[in-house]
């Protein structure tokens, strides 16, 4: 049986009376809207609620599933401490998940759980679901920092144990929108708050699941978005079926948006297999986009296939330009993967006989032993985007005034410490959060003295 029910709820502690002492009624549609899930949700009569919360423990390349047999909590943190929860788990279920993840070498499971205690993101669903249904078991999830197809991914695994287990079972998405609505809110006003918030209620209230991964990280970030990664889960356990959707509700009056929606499978659907069709449009743009490469380009993804498939440093091929064998020179190569750095290792000054070479064993290294990342594996090769930057001679500047974060990297100094951060970089975009991150890797202080250098580049794309 697959999930039978799915809802789009948020969590702001207000809404809960003992919390918000009559401030609750500022949210009045909101409130009224979770009523009637709540009333919804008592009426299907779930053996199992299964709860994705972005205020459970979170890590960034793994998702915690809550373990043991029961959990609680309580309001106390804002002045409730008379509302609290026990909850039993069902360990049948997030058993059947991790086994299903390990042997698909999925990160996820029930380690590294750092506070036991049930997180408000958990606890305001539930404050309203137990007012008409308390017949239930739980499981709770986290989200983690790996892509948007990861958490669809963990939908699917989860879809795949309900149904193995034949838990009759609803999933509560639970995330408020963007934080910066209104001037006047906690958060303040940015542009793309609004825009997150009537792009996110138009996809949920179509069921358009795959347009959840158009949302691009730095759209979320500056919209500051609380359940994106809770709906991409949601989206990933009804995979699959045809969903039919009501929106609720939707507010921003306190400058935090608060959306309610409702899911119901209505039977399979082929054409609803999104992760499938995002990872095949993926790997077109992939293939295109190197069929279309330089030379550059070329010559580090050869690198990369070669050494990650046969653990053999490619020999330069016969036909590079003289621009690659006749000339020395620093060189970068980064890789991507679904939109995320998957590694990226780089010299600041040549230390090979030509660039050519300077590219063969940077990608490899970049691939293989960037310290940050585990290496890369033959499956990755068709979603891999790579670059590669061919630095200019450093330059001495006596002032971060000289210093332009679209045109020049840096390279910050103090003593044998070094740091470098390359131009052009997504998310960088003033030399202050340029010199930070620089100093950051170098391990300097931010207010020790240091060396200025400023580097041009070549992107090769």
């Amino acid at each position: 049986m697959p999930v039978i029910a799915a809802y789009m709820l948020p969590h702001p502690p207000m809404i809960v009376p003992e919390v918000g002492r009559g401030s609750e009624k500022q949210i009045e549609r909101t409130h009224a809207a979770y009523t009637r899930a709540a009333r919804e949700i008592a009426a299907l009569r779930p053996e199992t609620i299964i709860l994705a919360s972005p205020h459970a423990v979170m890590y960034a390349d793994y998702f915690h599933l809550s373990p043991g047999r029961t959990a609680q909590g309580s309001f106390a943190r804002f002045g409730a401490s008379q509302t609290r929860f026990q909850i039993a788990y069902d360990q049948e279920l997030v058993q059947a998940v991790s086994r299903l993840a390990l042997a698909e070498g999925f990160p996820a499971g029930t380690m590294g759980e750092r506070d036991p205690a049930l997180d408000h993101g958990t606890m305001v669903p539930l404050y309203f679901v137990r007012q008409f249904y308390t017949d239930f078991q739980l499981v709770r999830i986290g989200l983690s920092g790996l892509p948007l197809e990861d958490h669809y991914r963990l939908g699917l695994l989860i879809r795949q144990a309900v149904e193995e287990t034949g838990r009759r079972a609803v999933f509560l998405a639970s995330g408020d929108l963007s934080h910066k609505l209104q001037a006047y809110g906690p958060y303040g006003f940015a542009p793309d708050g609004p825009r997150y918030d009537e792009r996110i209620m138009d996809v949920c209230g179509r069921a358009a699941f795959l347009e959840l991964f158009d949302f691009d990280e730095g759209f979320c970030e500056r919209a500051a978005e609380c359940g994106h990664r809770s709906f991409v889960i949601m989206a990933g356990a009804l995979d699959g079926q045809n969903v039919a959707a009501e929106q609720f509700s939707h507010e921003d009056v306190t400058g935090v948006g608060y959306g309610i929606c409702a899911f119901y499978p209505k039977g399979a659907d082929e054409a609803r297999h999104f992760l499938d069709r995002r990872l095949k449009a993926q790997e077109t743009a992939v293939r295109e986009k190197r069929a279309q490469a330089d030379a550059w380009v070329r010559l580090a993804w050869q690198s990369v296939e070669s050494y990650v498939l046969t653990r053999k440093v490619l020999s330069l091929p016969d036909g590079l330009p003289k621009a690659l064998t006749d000339v020395r020179a620093g060189a970068f190569v980064s890789i991507h993967k679904q939109g995320r750095l998957r590694g990226c290792i780089g010299t600041i000054s040549p230390a090979r006989g030509s660039l050519a070479e300077e590219i063969v064993y940077n990608a490899v290294s970049a691939a293989a032993n960037d310290p940050r990342f585990d290496p890369i594996r033959p499956d990755e090769l068709k979603l891999l985007e790579i670059n590669v930057d061919v630095l200019g001679e450093p330059e001495a500047i006596v002032s971060e005034k000289e210093l332009d974060v679209k045109r020049y990297g840096v390279i910050v100094s103090q003593g044998h410490r070094r740091g470098l951060l390359l131009p052009d970089l997504d998310g960088v975009d003033t030399v202050e959060k340029q010199l930070a991150i620089a100093r950051q890797k170098a391990g300097i202080g931010p207010k020790e003295k240091v060396r200025l250098q400023r580097f041009e580049v070549v992107r090769h794309t």
